[in-house]
């Protein structure tokens, strides 16, 4: 007959337990299991660390030349086949990038090339991700042309719309487990408490 149950509780630094069985229940024992707070948040910063590293590999490829020599012959492409009540957006967005293309696509890699280190050093993340989802949605409509035409050869919506609900899902993430302690954020925020208004997306604030 099993009198006692032992339990190795790996999130408490790996301490060990003998507990008589009929002082514990098995949804307990699943309790010392459970993650906490500051196990969740490293896994969040994995996840922004993660998808840091395949923005850097994107916004190294706006840095070529043969991406800034295109750069207005995307927007055109996707305004291809679009419904005409969209016209004027590509008209106009077109309009505007004609003064200086390579004065966009640079801007284009600079901004994801910030985003990039924003996300891998964890640096201004509330900031940071309210211009991604932003930044993501601009790229979707324009360059992708929100995914479409729509017709019967379309194979996918488009990485942009897909990039804007990551961006949305760290915010709402890091919102739910607070302070990450993997960011260069944390180490701001010891410093200079004011820094949580544009680094914790925990603070009152919303997409």
């Amino acid at each position: 007959m099993i009198n006692a149950i032992f339990v190795l509780d790996w999130v408490d630094r790996g301490r060990c337990y003998l507990l008589p069985y009929n002082m514990i229940s098995m949804e307990e024992v699943g309790l010392l299991y459970a993650p906490t707070s500051d196990t969740l948040a490293k896994r969040v910063s994995l996840l922004r660390i993660a998808f840091g590293i395949i923005w850097a590999i994107d916004a190294a490829f706006k840095w070529t030349p043969s991406f800034q020599h295109s750069y207005l012959a995307q927007v055109k492409a996707a305004a291809q086949g679009q419904p005409s009540w969209l016209a004027w957006l590509f008209h106009g967005a077109e309009s505007v990038i004609r003064i200086d293309p390579r004065a966009f696509a640079v801007a284009t890699a600079i901004v994801e090339s910030a985003t990039a280190v924003g996300l891998i050093l964890g640096f201004a993340r509330r900031s940071g991700y309210v211009i991604g989802f932003l930044f993501s949605l601009v790229v979707w409509a324009l360059a992708e042309g929100f995914g479409g035409p729509y017709t019967a050869g379309s194979t996918d919506v488009g990485t942009g719309i897909i990039y804007a609900i990551v961006f949305a899902a760290l915010f709402g993430l890091d919102r739910a487990v607070g302070p990450s302690p993997w960011s260069l954020d944390s180490w701001l925020e010891r410093r200079w408490k004011s820094w949580q208004d544009v680094s914790e997306p925990s603070r009152s604030s919303s997409l």
